[in-house]
């Protein structure tokens, strides 16, 4: 191809945009409109199943939204055609009987999301309650005599022999499994609840009750007085595993053939399931001793529902009685305990619905049931159950809830008896301990008591508590098991109670911390607070110990901000600060300080607030490991970014968060990852952000100049700085309406002047140069050109340090598409820069030419010649006689060239070396097997002529003509951008002045891909 000559086309901006400009068409206003729901009419056919009729139809009309997802499902889709089958209350004979059983119980044990499962008690029952004593295990091995029996044996010689094996469990060989640890007794048990598991799937039921048996006897063994909690939770769980499965198999044979409806009743069961079920009482019944028969028959008790109508009610009153017969009053509490949750968890007998008209809200409930308060309750305008943990609470359930605590009332003497007196003697047991063991199974039955009861029942346990001696555990679990709304309204009988209480049996502390639970959650009166709050923290100061003290502190300090202001609130921090200073008591509380913290700033937001408390910082002063020093930082200042509306200037809140913002800064060091300090950039930039002098801007900048040197650390944060130095020149052009006076512009210069000096700084290379040229965009804007060509310049020289590839998100990438990107915004820029008086013709445009000339790029890139390219319309935009954009105040080449030939040649001489190195790269992709790529730069380069070039010139028309037809050579160039370019170019050529398009539209063939 022969070189050409380049003439830039000249272009009428002004008519250009006229032309290009959309035209504006009256829009007619009726019923429709695109965002608009459309009504349309579902027509349901139903057709007849009979072969060979008519199908007849009826059709009902609706208005509804069309769904787009719908319609192409035909109505349906998938999600709810299973939910559907979900719910059909037939189920397919091919379900397992074992999968009924499992959702049927499943369906049985679901619980209100107001009440509180045993579930979620059990893992911090085994947390809290640990020892370091050692533990033992009594095993009982029988013989297997039941492999013995064959299958035709008859029915009573069945029967005799498991009452013999039976017998051999009581009087076998016995082992004892000595000096466990704790975590070795537990992995014991669990290894019982896997062979419990793996005898019933292998179908040795006996050996099943007698692994279940062995669990049960060791519930009646407090040689580890303290461990007892933790025991009484691991043998249950195999208990209810055993109860399950004996459910479970009885349902399976009542589900055949036929599965029983969803309120069954004893009439429903088969003779075979309810014979299986007696069996299984009768082999119960066999068992000597009163614990382990008690607790395998709470186990299996929603199987008497199998059996009779009144089964479960009739079992529940006999196994109540026979607790009183266990001598241990904490074995007895936790039976109780037991017994209420098998209770709780059994299917009901009798399903009665209350219907009752609209009453005035669910608080107005009134009680239809007045004994002890745990009757059925109605809601206004609704027929509804009540549910307690997945069941109605029906009256004999009611009765035996009741029945348990009473007993429980009655004997609760016996915790100060001289026999459980001298059993903590020799354990060496102190009776405040002791009586937390009792905790967990009181705080238990006084929840199943107390759920969704009314305030007349705690008044009720309250005046019982009062005629109790030593009623300081009881009252402690009424605290915790009632609603919080209830206490609250009574918190100040509560504390007169409390008052009375003996300090020796149950610490007052603990009891402060349950009513300050309640007080967190209600609002007791309002002429009450102030007393209930000096009269709780009279006792919690006095507390000696500090992990005490803080536990209870920690409770009440959300009561404290919730009604009080920051006066008493700094009382309490200084409080907390006298008792964990000394002997560094904080460093054994982090948790603690930090829940403290948290919940002020719950209630405080406003900072000024805040930080005014004198005892505030010292309190996070406390705060010495570095780790939680941080995370309370960090606490901080999210809750300073989310609810602080405007900018601030206060001295004492920026201090201090600039504080604390170096030591969130100061915790980074060469181990720290990169999402750490992403998360700690962001909250120290959103602390940036959040901070305004007002029109005082050298101030800002003063501001911004400490915060360099404070955070110098996170690259993000010095990226934001020199945002908002750029912003604040910016704001300074806007204050000034762009006519600045000797201090702005002295201003704007030291704001240049700081980001000149702080992007060098930053470590990486597309941050120094995007910001080298926006700081250059912002100077230039600000008519401070020199700084601008300082800035432009820099970022010229520091393209050769591009690596070919850099690091995103861990991965490495190439950095050609990134640096294309980079260059085109710079080429933009170029055309409203000045040229320097000293430094010649276009010195920046060449400059960066070289750059990109001298680049190493990647083997096979036609990233230069794509750069050759886009250089192009950028040099025929400055030989216009008017440029397309300029800068307010600021002269660019237009006007200091003034459209001088000697100017216009230099612009055409670099363009024609420019063509000629792009056309030199096009053969060398001939001569390779590059045709596509080829294709791709020479339909942009007759683009680029098409677009800036002069084509009446005859040796740029023909070289355009030869461009197309060596995009189009091979068909590597789509179709239909072709034909959206040569319409485009047949519509230009009816111009006046583009008549010359015309005779090269004749030449413009389109060629397909052989």
């Amino acid at each position: 191809m022969a070189s050409v000559q380049w003439h830039s086309r000249g272009r009428k901006y002004e008519s250009e945009w006229q032309v290009c400009r959309l035209e504006v068409s009256a829009v007619e206003f009726s019923d429709y409109h695109p965002l608009k729901a459309i009504t349309v009419t579902d027509s349901k056919s139903r057709r007849s199943g009979r072969k060979g009729s008519t199908s007849s139809s009826s059709s009902s009309s609706s208005s509804v939204a069309l769904d787009p997802l719908s319609s192409m499902l035909d109505g349906t889709d998938p999600l709810s055609l299973f939910a559907a089958a979900s719910e059909t209350p037939t189920l397919s004979h091919s379900i397992s009987a074992g999968e009924l059983g499992r959702k049927r119980r499943e369906k049985e044990e679901e619980v209100g999301l107001d009440f509180e499962p045993w579930s979620s008690k059990r893992g911090e029952i085994l947390s809290r309650f640990t020892t370091t004593e050692k533990l033992s295990i009594n095993l009982f091995m029988g013989s297997d005599k039941s492999k013995a029996s064959s299958p035709s044996s008859a029915v009573s010689e069945k029967v005799r022999t498991r009452l013999e094996e039976l017998d051999d469990l009581e009087e076998g060989s016995q082992r004892e499994l000595l000096n466990l640890s704790q975590q070795d007794y537990v992995n014991r048990i669990e290894e019982l609840n896997q062979s419990l598991k793996e005898a019933w799937g292998s179908d040795q039921k006996v050996k099943a009750l007698k692994i279940v048996i062995q669990c049960s006897k060791l519930l009646s063994d407090t040689s580890v007085i303290q461990f007892y909690p933790s025991k009484f939770v691991l043998i249950t769980d195999i208990l209810d595993t055993f109860g399950g499965l004996v459910y479970d198999r009885i349902w399976t044979m009542c589900a055949d053939p036929h599965p029983l409806p969803e309120s069954f009743s004893a009439d429903d069961v088969n003779d075979t399931a309810k014979e299986t079920c007696l069996n299984w009482f009768f082999k119960i019944a066999s068992i000597r001793e009163l614990v382990p028969r008690l607790y395998v028959e709470a186990a299996l008790l929603k199987c008497n529902r199998f059996l009779t109508k009144s089964g479960i009610q009739e079992t529940l009153q006999r196994l109540t009685a026979m607790i009183r017969g266990i001598g241990d009053p904490l074995v007895a509490v936790y039976a109780r305990a037991y017994l209420c949750r098998s209770s709780i968890i059994s299917p009901t007998v009798e399903n009665e619905t209350v219907s009752v008209p609209a009453g005035p809200d669910w608080h107005g409930m009134e009680r239809l049931s007045n004994e002890s308060g745990l009757g059925q309750w109605w809601k206004s305008g609704y027929t509804f159950k009540f549910y307690m943990v997945g069941m109605e609470v029906a009256p004999h359930l009611k009765d035996s809830l009741n029945k348990n605590f009473f007993d429980l009332l009655a004997s609760f003497r016996q915790i100060h008896g001289e026999s459980v007196q001298n059993q903590l003697v020799l354990q060496r047991v102190e009776i405040p301990i002791y009586l937390t063991l009792y905790s967990p199974a009181i705080h238990w039955i006084l929840q199943c008591v107390a759920y969704r009861a009314p305030e007349v029942l705690l008044t009720e346990m309250m005046d019982r508590c009062k005629k109790l001696g030593n009623n300081a555990l009881l009252l402690n679990s009424v605290m915790w098991a009632f609603r919080a709304e209830f206490v609250a309204a009574r918190a100040t009988d509560f504390i007169g109670m409390i008052k009375d209480c003996d300090e020796a049996g149950f610490p007052k502390h603990l009891l402060f911390a349950s009513l300050g639970r309640s007080l967190s959650c209600a609002d007791p009166p309002e002429s009450e607070r102030l007393s209930i709050l000096n009269e709780a923290w009279k006792v919690i100061t006095k507390v000696r110990s500090p992990r005490d003290y803080i536990n209870c502190a920690e409770i009440w300090v959300e009561f404290t901000c919730r009604h009080f202001t920051k006066r008493e609130v700094n009382t309490v921090l200084t409080d907390i600060i006298k008792h964990m200073t000394p002997d560094r008591a904080f460093e054994d509380a982090y948790p603690q300080l930090q829940s403290v913290i948290n919940k002020i700033l719950t209630y405080f937001h406003d900072f000024s607030v805040l930080f005014s408390m004198e005892k505030f910082l010292p309190f996070l002063d406390m705060f010495q490991k570095d780790s939680v020093r941080v995370e309370v930082c960090k606490s901080i200042m999210e809750v300073f970014i989310k609810h602080q509306q405007e900018a601030t200037r206060d001295p004492v809140i920026l201090n201090a968060l600039l504080h604390i913002c170096k030591t969130m800064h100061d915790s980074v060091n060469a181990l720290t990852l990169d999402d750490e300090k992403r998360s700690l950039a962001l909250l120290i930039n959103g602390f940036i952000r959040m901070v305004s002098f007002g029109r005082d801007f050298e101030q800002q900048l003063s501001f911004c100049v400490e915060a360099r040197a404070t955070f110098c650390n996170l690259e993000p944060v010095i990226i934001h700085l020199i945002h908002t130095v750029n912003q604040l020149a910016m704001e300074t052009r806007r204050v000034m309406k762009g006519n600045h006076s000797r201090k702005t512009a002295a201003f704007v210069r030291a704001c240049a002047a700081y980001s000149f000096i702080t992007i060098p700084s930053l470590t990486s290379i597309f941050s120094r140069l995007n910001l080298y040229l926006l700081s250059g965009q912002v100077a230039l804007a600000n008519q401070c050109l020199s700084q601008a060509d300082a800035f432009l310049k820099a970022a010229v020289s520091i393209l050769p340090e591009v690596p070919r590839t850099i690091s995103i998100e861990g991965k490495q990438r190439s950095s050609e598409p990134f640096l294309l990107e980079f260059i085109n915004n710079f080429l933009s820029t170029l055309l409203v820069v000045p040229d320097h008086p000293e430094q010649g013709v276009l010195y920046l445009v060449r400059g960066l030419l070289n750059m990109v000339q001298d680049y190493t790029w990647e083997d096979n890139s036609d990233a230069k010649v794509r750069v050759y390219i886009s250089a192009l319309p950028l040099l025929a935009a400055m030989s216009q006689e008017s440029y397309l954009y300029t800068i307010p105040k600021v002269d660019s080449n237009e006007t200091l060239y003034g459209g001088d030939p000697k100017f216009i040649a230099e612009i055409n001489k670099l363009c024609e070396t420019l063509i000629g190195q792009v056309l030199d790269h096009l053969k060398t992709l001939g001569r390779d097997e590059g045709v596509r790529r080829q294709a791709s730069l020479a339909f942009s380069l007759f683009g680029c002529l098409l677009a800036h070039g002069d084509l009446r010139n005859n040796k740029l028309n023909q070289l355009a003509v030869n461009l197309w037809n060596l995009s189009h050579k091979h068909g590597f160039c789509e179709t239909r951008t072709s034909v959206r370019t040569l319409e485009y170019i047949k519509h230009q050529a009816q111009q006046a002045d583009m008549n010359h398009l015309s005779d090269m539209t004749s030449r413009l063939s389109l060629q397909s891909r052989a």
